[in-house]
């Protein structure tokens, strides 16, 4: 059977097609970024059809309308490919042939995309709640931003609550000032209520999902985390080790080593946090721990004191207990279990962090 690798650069209007067979490019195509223009060239081909992709905006609508009309479909990381894609002249039809090379040795490493629309919609209300509360802090740090251009130290009341506002104006007497912040306002007001439509929807869509619930009875989740965490991670399975789902999330340790000492010796390793992580959820983890460190009494703080009273510094025992925390979700998820605190007591080497680190 005939195996076809096919490279596809997307752009908004147009998509650059590069079919390879036998190490040789038999076809290029340029058609409309369309379903139907697009899986018109696989349906063509007879045999097995591979397609490879860069991530990026349209990458999650082109995996689940093509994924059941292919064989393979590799949706790639374009910051591993850069050295390749920068080598050389540049152009879409270079592009969508080195993807196409690269997919045939088996280079390229997919992006996770999930198959279910109603996860994807979940998903995209998860990254606009993030991004509007983000907008939000924007807005609060450019009117702090704006009174100490004034000499002016503006409440927090009179910061977020607009029945306090006028009464803040008016003692303040600094007109030119005042027409800036109504401006402001004006601006961080609908941020705001976008915040709050964006939360209502989520609210909505976590109800279909047991394993939300759950997680957000966690100490430190909630739920707005919890919905983060299940609509990133879409799937326990994508992940074979728990090493894996560390290092996706941030807050697992990369082990580099290079050369020997004067003895011929290995040098020892060192053992850094990966940079080319998810930022959300990497987020998203590292302040549920720090949320249950501050808490009252509980298990994940119990965890965390016995690493500080070990020896382990406290920025390396808040990693090491987000990194339990990511093991016991996962565990909760696999199993479909309800949280057992036996989890969080028992040793594990994963929160062990050798000296070089520390």
């Amino acid at each position: 059977m005939n195996t076809y690798y096919i490279g596809a650069d997307v752009h908004s209007n147009s998509t650059e097609l590069t079919i390879e067979k036998r190490n040789k490019i038999i076809a290029r195509y340029t058609v409309p970024t369309t379903i139907p223009a697009i899986s018109n060239i696989p349906d063509s081909l007879q045999g097995k059809k591979c397609l490879a992709m860069e991530e990026g905006p349209m990458a999650g609508w082109l995996y689940r309308n093509l994924n059941k009309k292919l064989d393979s479909f590799i949706s790639s990381d374009p910051r591993r490919n850069k050295l390749i894609a920068s080598d050389g002249d540049k152009d879409d039809k270079i592009d969508s042939a080195k993807l196409a090379s690269l997919l045939r040795g088996g280079f390229l490493r997919p992006i996770h995309h999930s198959d279910d629309d109603s996860r994807a919609e979940l998903k995209h209300w998860v990254s606009l709640y993030h991004d509007r509360v983000r907008d939000a802090l924007r807005s609060i740090n450019k009117i702090r931003a704006r009174c100490r251009m004034h000499g002016v130290t503006i409440s927090r009341s009179a910061l977020r609550e607009p029945a306090s506002r006028f009464n803040w104006l008016m003692k303040t007497n600094h007109r030119p000032l005042a027409n800036q912040l109504k401006m402001l306002w004006i601006g961080y007001d609908a941020t705001v209520k976008q915040v709050r439509f964006a939360r209502r929807q989520l609210c909505v869509l976590s109800k279909k999902y047991d394993i939300i619930k759950q997680w957000s009875l966690l100490p430190g989740i909630g739920l707005i985390r919890a919905t983060t965490l299940f609509a990133y991670l879409d799937t326990p399975w994508r992940f074979k080790k728990k090493n894996k789902l560390w290092k996706y999330c941030g807050v697992g340790l990369q082990r580099t080593t290079s050369g020997t000492d004067k003895k011929g010796k290995p040098k020892p390793a060192r053992l850094k946090l990966p940079w080319a992580v998810n930022r959300t959820l990497k987020n998203a983890v590292l302040g549920a721990a720090q949320t249950a460190i501050n808490q009252k009494d509980n298990a994940f703080k119990d965890y965390y004191e016995r690493m500080v009273q070990n020896g382990m510094i406290t920025s390396n025992a808040r990693h090491a207990l987000a990194r339990k925390m990511l093991t016991v979700i996962w565990a909760m998820w696999k199993t479909n279990s309800p949280f057992d605190e036996n989890l969080v007591s028992d040793k594990s080497n994963s929160s062990t962090v050798p000296a070089s680190s520390r």
